[in-house]
């Protein structure tokens, strides 16, 4: 095994994804140096992420600049989408050796439709498909969130042929019907004699959140399962992706040669000071998962991470942890929509703050 933490993830088959984007660092060759050293495999970016990005300094004036000299009518959503583009072609070109290398299983940039369209099925595969259209290459993913709305989205995308990481899952519920969207997106692929082979996608889960969202609702009678909610829904989660594509339910597509729709662990950054720093990314090491990392967990883990394969420990006992939980009076149906409905809400609030600053760099310079 290797001694660098973050490779080992990849040798036990976990592949390191990054959760972050910037133009500085596709410039000064950061994110190159990431996947030399580190085997790193992907790059996912959120409204919140492009928002701290283009909003936070000058980085992008120039380019700002240069595209409403030549198309001075650009809506401020439209030169967002100009510049975010440009920064995600640029990361799937330094990926594209690892899609290469990995017979397209990884190498993959995330670029998320509009929050705006969030309860929109319709928006949703028409700004997904202008997307990947737009972004044009074979290693990029359409974020779509999975919402009620964007649910049947994906079946559609998936069987147009469009990559798509689905986003913003908290419950259980949600994403057996994501991975039912999958399935039938291929299938229909399937049917018109169409390859389902180079389709790719993940299931994007969120934990951290789960656990700041059930640790205030514990009292101290039930101290114990306080920091056990999130890591246990995500086993959960894991045990249906290998029934799903373990089974014989995924037979007739793993025959045509599709792919497994992976889960990729989100909101691994730990937010509560009392736990490890890495505490999300050591208790769901398992194979064929993906590990989206912030960057201070991206260093935490590279500095003192101890990888071994642990998603498997306690597998048993998380649905009854889950059972626990409810049986303290808590509902877990209830935070896991509330997570949901305030998930959309952060990304649509930096989206609009993104929109108002581009509205104020585009005034500025043209004065």
């Amino acid at each position: 095994m290797s001694t660098n933490p973050l490779k080992t993830l990849g040798q036990l088959g976990q592949s390191v994804w990054y959760d972050n984007i910037h133009r500085d660092m596709l410039e000064r060759g950061d994110l190159a140096r990431l996947v030399s050293e580190d085997d790193l495999r992907g790059v996912t970016s959120n409204p919140t992420i492009f928002d701290k990005a283009i909003s936070g300094g000058d980085t992008y004036d120039r380019a700002i600049a240069d595209l409403l000299r030549d198309e001075p009518s650009l809506s401020s959503a439209e030169l967002f989408n100009h510049l975010a583009i440009a920064d995600i072609q640029a990361a799937a070109d330094v990926l594209f050796p690892v899609y290469e290398r990995t017979d397209g299983v990884d190498g993959m940039v995330s670029m998320e439709v509009s929050p705006e369209l969030a309860h929109d099925t319709e928006g949703t595969v028409a700004e997904a498909r202008r997307l990947w259209a737009w972004m044009d290459r074979p290693n990029v993913m359409v974020k779509v969130p999975a919402t009620a709305a964007g649910v049947p989205a994906i079946e559609t995308l998936i069987a147009e042929g469009v990559n798509v990481n689905v986003t913003l899952l908290f419950s259980l519920d949600r994403y057996r019907e994501v991975v039912d969207a999958y399935l039938a997106g291929l299938q229909q692929r399937a049917r018109r004699g169409e390859a389902v082979a180079g389709v790719r996608s993940v299931a994007s889960f969120f934990v951290s959140r789960v656990d700041s969202a059930v640790d205030p609702l514990l009292d101290d009678s039930h101290a114990e399962l306080r920091g056990a909610a999130a890591i246990a829904n995500a086993r959960c989660a894991y045990a249906h992706f290998q029934d799903v594509f373990d089974g014989s339910r995924f037979d007739d597509l793993r025959a045509l040669g599709a792919r497994e729709q992976r889960l990729l662990w989100a909101s691994t950054g730990t937010k509560n000071p009392d736990y490890s720093d890495v505490l999300y990314v050591e208790a769901l090491i398992g194979d064929r998962t993906v590990n989206t990392l912030p960057p201070a967990t991206y260093d935490a883990y590279k500095d003192h991470g101890d990888p071994r394969a642990r998603i498997q420990d306690g597998m048993d006992q998380a649905a009854a942890v889950l059972e626990r939980i409810e049986r303290a009076g808590i509902d877990l149906a209830e935070i896991t929509a509330t997570l949901e409905r305030d998930g959309v809400q952060a990304f649509l609030d930096s989206y609009t703050n993104l929109l108002r600053s581009l509205d104020e760099k585009a005034k500025a310079l043209a004065a």
